[in-house]
């Protein structure tokens, strides 16, 4: 038993987990120009680079990216508006800057780009009421609510923008059974989960949620393979390790997950031949679920891999959110939380 157990790490295999075929994967996501995939993403392409990004980081492996390479991208991608694009010469959109300051934050290298500029444009998307839209057309959603107040906390810069507003938007977005909705009225979902709380933690108003409704809703999202779902009578989705965990570890319930069984369902999900985590088992592995599955597996507490701490409000590891003066936030949760 001994000797499978050292063979398996000599092939970067720890307790199931298939390190170096993932680090490899996340390598070689950028240099398949041959296949279709890898054009119809373009418009992700910063995304995708962040998401391989934090999955290395929690790997221990970020340093098998081209760090300037990838910093002289991010800044290409920066528009005369102050945001960022998906790609090069694209639309700015919130979702895409976020991922871009994400990036440089974790390389040390935010000072590279006018802040000013960024926060300039993250303010601009509010409109007099307080709600944030993604981009100049308009859309709105708690989760540019929530990415608003992110970047400008990068920047300290977060009293640049209607605070109360935001606040009233997300409240406004939750729901009689304690969850919230993409937007008043929306169906209760995992995701706008995370970021309306992950909102609140930054801005400090947690109490406004409802912990104890929200907790159990968030507990039922395990289903019987162990895996989370995102809503109510939908399947099980790796994604949602991360959405549903990060929800829990900001409420300080964690261990309301069966997290041995989350973990057998995230590892049972893995491409063992060419590396990456998929959906669920039997799908084709992509970034984003594995950056999220291994989030989820450092969230779950998986020890057969040291894994970095990841920071449930940020999506960034701990050490680089401590880095950048940001973890302050967890003395924004309610005193009572803690002791419970």
């Amino acid at each position: 038993m001994a000797s499978n157990t050292t063979d398996n790490k000599k092939e970067g295999i720890f307790g199931g987990l298939y390190v170096d075929k993932h680090v490899e994967y996340v390598k070689s996501l950028d240099k398949r120009h041959d296949e279709i995939e890898y054009w119809m993403t373009e418009h992700l392409r910063i995304s995708g680079i962040y998401w391989g990004l934090v999955a290395l980081h929690l790997l221990g492996r970020e340093d098998s990216l081209d760090r300037d390479q990838i910093i002289a991208y991010v800044k290409k991608c920066q528009n005369a508006d102050g945001g960022f694009g998906g790609h090069i010469a694209h639309d700015s959109h919130l979702l895409y800057t976020m991922s871009a300051v994400q990036i440089l934050v974790m390389y040390d290298a935010l000072d590279q780009i006018d802040g000013s500029e960024v926060v300039s444009f993250v303010c601009s998307l509010q409109d007099d009421k307080g709600e944030v839209s993604g981009d100049q057309w308009g859309e709105k959603d708690t989760r540019f609510a929530f990415i608003s107040v992110a970047i400008l906390s990068f920047f300290n810069a977060t009293h640049r923008i209607n605070v109360d507003g935001i606040v009233d938007y997300v409240c406004r977005s939750m729901n009689y059974d304690g969850a919230f909705g993409s937007q008043p009225g929306g169906e209760s979902h995992s995701a706008q989960v995370y970021t309306c709380l992950a909102a609140l933690a930054i801005v400090g108003k947690l109490e406004v949620v409802d912990r104890e409704r929200l907790s159990s809703w968030l507990a039922e999202r395990q289903v019987k393979c162990g895996g989370l779902n995102g809503r109510p009578q939908k399947l099980e989705d790796v994604c949602y390790s991360w959405w549903v965990l990060s929800s829990m570890q900001i409420l300080r319930r964690v261990h309301w997950i069966d997290r041995m069984r989350l973990c057998e369902f995230i590892l049972s999900a893995q491409d063992t031949d060419a590396g990456g985590i998929a959906d669920r088992p039997g799908d084709i592995a992509d970034v984003y679920h594995t950056c999220f599955g291994l989030c989820g597996l450092s969230l779950a507490g998986f020890d057969k891999y040291p894994l970095e701490a990841i920071d449930p409000v940020y999506c960034m590891p701990v050490k680089i959110v401590e880095r950048a003066g940001l973890h302050s936030w967890t003395k924004n949760i309610p005193q009572s939380w803690n002791e419970q």
